[in-house]
C-alpha cells in the first residue's frame, strides 16, 4: 500500500471537488494537509473536518492564486505550520463553456488567465523554489488541452500554457530527484460545471457519447493519479502528461 507519511502535502484549491478529494486521499495515506481556500471558508473548515476525523494533521489557508503575494504567503504559512513541503498539487482553477470565440469578452479572458494560467505558474514556482528534495510537484490540467472543444476557447487555453512549464521544470529540478507532472482529467462528475444535477445536459450528454466508458470521471479516478504521481512508484516519471479520460475522443 501505498503510504504518505511523514510527507507534507499542499493542494491549492481544495475546499472542494477535485482538490478535497485529493486532499482527503493523502490524508488517509498519512500525510499533513494544507487546505487552501479563495472565498468558501465554510466549505474548507468541512474538509478540515474531515480530514482531522481521520488522524491526519491540516491546515486551512485563505489565498487568492491570482495573487502572487498570497500565493506566497499560502507557502510560508505551509512550512511555518508543519517545517517542510514535500508535495504540491496545482489544482486551483475556474472553468466557463458554451461561450464561442467570438463571444468572450476582455474581462473573462483576464479572469481565467489570471486564476488558471498566471495562478498555476506562481504556484509551481513556489513550488520549484520550497519543495523538498525527492519531492512532487502536480497540474492538474484539463482534457481540453488535448481535445478543442468548441465553447472552451479560453478554458482550454489558459489550461494548456501551464502544461509547458511542467515540460520545463521536469527538466531544471530533475536533478533534485523532483518530479513535475501533470494529469488531464475528462469532465468530472459531481464537480465544477457538473456539480449540480442536470447541469449542460446538451454538453453532458455530447461528452458522454465520446466515451466508449459510457461515463464522465468520477473524483476519485482523478485521485487514484493524484496517489501515484504523490507516491514513491511514480520516482522515475517525470514531465508526463497522463489522461484519465476513459478512451474518450474529446
Amino acid at each position: 500500500m501505498n503510504t504518505l507519511y511523514n510527507k507534507t502535502a499542499l493542494i491549492t484549491g481544495s475546499a472542494r471537488g477535485l482538490g478535497k478529494a485529493i486532499a482527503e486521499r493523502y490524508a488517509a495515506l498519512g500525510a499533513n494537509i494544507v487546505i487552501n481556500y479563495s472565498k468558501d471558508k465554510s466549505s474548507a473548515e468541512q474538509v478540515v473536518s474531515n480530514i482531522r476525523a481521520m488522524g491526519a494533521n491540516v491546515i486551512a489557508v485563505q489565498a487568492d492564486v491570482s495573487k502572487v503575494a498570497e500565493i506566497e504567503q499560502l507557502f510560508s504559512e505551509a512550512i511555518k505550520a508543519f517545517g517542510k513541503l514535500d508535495i504540491v498539487v496545482a489544482n486551483a482553477g475556474i472553468e466557463m463553456v458554451e461561450t464561442p470565440v467570438t463571444a468572450f469578452t476582455e474581462e473573462q479572458f483576464d479572469r481565467l488567465f489570471s486564476i488558471n494560467t498566471k495562478g498555476a505558474y506562481f504556484t509551481m514556482q513556489q513550488a520549484a523554489k520550497l519543495v523538498q528534495n525527492n519531492g512532487r510537484i502536480i497540474y492538474i490540467a484539463s482534457s481540453t488541452t488535448v481535445f478543442p472543444v468548441p465553447g472552451m476557447a479560453i478554458y482550454g487555453g489558459s489550461k494548456t500554457t501551464p502544461r509547458y512549464l511542467v515540460d520545463v521544470l521536469s527538466k531544471e529540478i530533475g536533478h533534485r530527484g523532483v518530479t513535475v507532472n501533470a494529469i488531464i482529467p475528462f469532465a468530472v462528475d459531481h464537480s465544477g460545471i457538473f456539480a449540480e444535477p442536470g447541469s449542460y445536459p446538451e454538453l453532458r450528454q455530447s461528452l458522454l457519447n465520446s466515451c466508449p466508458m459510457g461515463r464522465l470521471a468520477e473524483v476519485e479516478d482523478v485521485a487514484n493519479i493524484a496517489e501515484f504521481f504523490a507516491s514513491d512508484l511514480s520516482s522515475f516519471v517525470n514531465g508526463q502528461h497522463l489522461l484519465v479520460n476513459g478512451g474518450a475522443n474529446q
